[in-house]
């Protein structure tokens, strides 16, 4: 049996659609067809059951599912010995960023690791926290980094470093003279705020619950879903906002944004969140090993 059409197979079965698997391995829909056609032909059965443009496993799909990740775990455990008595690191890394993470920390770690590395392939996915959580429970990334607490106990979550989250205003906002801002000053305001699912957005919720306030008791006048566009909105007089600090360096230096710390101080944690198994590639143990050392080099 040819493995490109168990590797089709595999990769249509989880995406559970034969558009994006086409997408994710750079094939026409046509050529995909055609390989998970093949692979029914040697089996001499349906291995997806098609209807109202909908596809799902069949029984004889779901084993043939089950048995292709054991092989392809297996495929990368044998890689992965040989290139540890050959000493080479290579491969392939698929690495999801909560979106602040992804914007202002990642670039600069993943170009000096990659120039450590140049043999591994760091393929990036943005999303948000809750986006990025589910890829990893899904097993769609092997390693997340992401801005909130993470829940699930079934993952393995690492802190990274921390983040100061402050309140950001115009330069001559009556918010901008003061030294600190508690979070009933808030609520004077039109508030602008992430989108749901964001880590920053959790954050914030549970820090005006820990102050006995209901974040509905906000002005919410927009949500917007990248820091780089709330920096815009403030920035044009629409509200404050509440965002990292790392994300506003340039705005301090040009005078375009003051940054007022809350009271108490709001911090969060960066973490690493990948899933439990026994199995890892040297490269990504390699990569979380030099992201620990960047991190506390660039606290």
């Amino acid at each position: 049996m040819a493995d490109r059409r168990l590797q089709v197979f595999h990769t249509v079965a989880k995406l559970l659609s034969f558009t994006k698997a086409a997408e994710t391995l750079h094939m026409t829909q046509p050529a995909v067809t055609f390989q998970v056609r093949q692979l029914e032909e040697h089996f001499n059965t349906r291995l997806f059951d098609r209807t109202h443009n909908r596809i799902s496993l069949t029984e004889a799909g779901r084993q043939v599912y089950h048995y292709a990740d054991r092989i392809f775990a297996q495929y990368a455990e044998m890689e992965d010995a040989v290139r540890k008595v050959t000493g080479e690191i290579s491969g392939a890394l698929v690495i999801g960023a909560s979106t602040t993470i992804a914007e202002y920390m990642l670039p600069a770690l993943l170009g000096d690791f990659k120039s450590k590395y140049a043999d591994v392939t760091i393929n990036l996915r943005v999303s948000n926290t809750e986006g990025i959580v589910q890829m990893v429970e899904n097993n769609d990334i092997d390693l997340g980094v992401v801005e909130a607490p993470v829940s699930n106990k079934n993952l393995v979550v690492e802190t990274c470093r921390k983040d100061q989250l402050v309140v950001i205003v115009q330069p001559d906002h009556p918010l901008a003279k003061k030294e600190a801002v508690v979070v009933a000053d808030l609520l004077e305001y039109p508030f602008i705020c992430r989108e749901e699912g964001s880590g920053t957005r959790e954050v914030i919720t549970e820090y005006m619950e820990h102050a006995d306030l209901p974040r509905h008791e906000l002005k919410v006048c927009m949500e917007l879903g990248s820091p780089e566009a709330i920096k815009g909105a403030v920035e044009a007089g629409m509200g404050i906002s509440i965002t990292s600090r790392a994300t506003i360096t340039k705005e301090l230096k040009l005078g375009t944004l003051v940054a007022v710390p809350l009271d108490p101080a709001l911090e969060r944690p960066f973490s690493f969140v990948h899933q439990k198994q026994k199995f890892r590639h040297r490269a990504m143990d390699e990569l979380l090993e030099f992201a620990r050392n960047y991190c506390a080099e660039h606290q």
